[in-house]
């Protein structure tokens, strides 16, 4: 997360038992709280595969006690999805019941199951059958600055006044660190870009970290083709294909157009939660266990 030092001043914090690390907490600092690594799509605290629940509740008291010691008054945490779970856990869940956690927002993200039977409506064919009748076809590799040059900054710039959460130099940095993690799939006519799709994968989920196209979209069916593409041959492998979040507004509005063009591919909304916590609060788990 170095890439991002110069935008948030980090406070991740590590926990050992007895010199083996079992949780991770990936952090950013501001005046009065330490948040949930705001550089991160999803974050939360991290536990060992090993980590029984005494260790999950024993590790966030030490978190909060530090927390405490550093006059830190809030703690705001993501919760990670249960789709990123490699195994049951929901003992963050527990723990912020106990700690008397403010839950302070709801976002919601369109996901596929793969082991269900995907029904993409027939909308959406439309849009591949046109894809294929203008000759649109796919480029998979590391190519992102066709991407970001030409489709994705120009459109966040032109339709909300924004740039990427991460510049071209820091998703190739990225990239070259994590070859099997990130992708970059390029839809292409006449040898020219006219949509893509940036995908960060883990074992169970390939995530679309960024999507767009060219304001031919609609006439082309372009995205639509992409994304059938995706769906069901690329990562029909994976456990979920997500497909982000379509919310505004800190969770308090869905962009309806957005979260209609998902559904029709088969997605459901799963949520991903936001609490904030009184550090004080580690008090409440010295007498959990009886």
């Amino acid at each position: 997360m170095e890439y991002h030092e110069d935008r948030f001043e980090d406070a991740s914090l590590l926990v050992f038992k007895k010199e083996k690390l079992i949780a991770v907490l990936p952090a950013n600092k501001t005046e009065d709280a330490v948040i949930s690594h705001q550089g991160l799509s999803y974050g939360g605290l991290v536990l060992s595969n090993k980590a029984k629940l005494e260790d999950s509740l024993q590790a966030f008291k030490a978190i909060l006690q530090f927390l405490v010691q550093e006059k830190v008054e809030k703690l705001q945490l993501k919760v990670i999805p249960r789709i990123y779970h490699t195994q049951p856990a929901d003992e963050m869940d527990y723990l912020l019941f106990l700690t008397e956690a403010t839950r302070t927002r709801v976002d919601v993200s369109a996901t596929i199951r793969s082991r269900d039977a995907i029904k993409i409506q027939g909308n959406r064919m439309e849009g591949v059958k046109k894809a294929e009748k203008q000759g649109l076809y796919l480029e998979t590799g590391k190519d992102f600055n066709l991407f970001w040059n030409w489709i994705l900054i120009p459109n966040l710039k032109q339709r909300h006044g924004a740039k990427p959460v991460h510049t071209l130099d820091e998703i190739e940095l990225l990239a070259a660190r994590f070859p099997k993690n990130i992708t970059q799939f390029n839809v292409m006519q006449d040898e020219k870009i006219v949509a893509g799709a940036t995908i960060f994968e883990t074992d169970t989920v390939a995530h679309v970290q960024y999507i767009s196209a060219n304001s031919n979209k609609q006439q082309l069916g372009s995205l639509d083709f992409l994304f059938h593409q995706l769906i069901t041959s690329t990562y029909q492998h994976k456990e979920y294909f997500d497909f982000g979040i379509s919310n505004e507004n800190q969770g308090n509005n869905v962009n309806q157009g957005l979260q209609y063009w998902k559904e029709c591919f088969g997605a459901r909304s799963i949520s991903q939660e936001f609490y904030e916590v009184n550090p004080a609060n580690h008090t409440k788990l010295d007498s959990v266990f009886i």
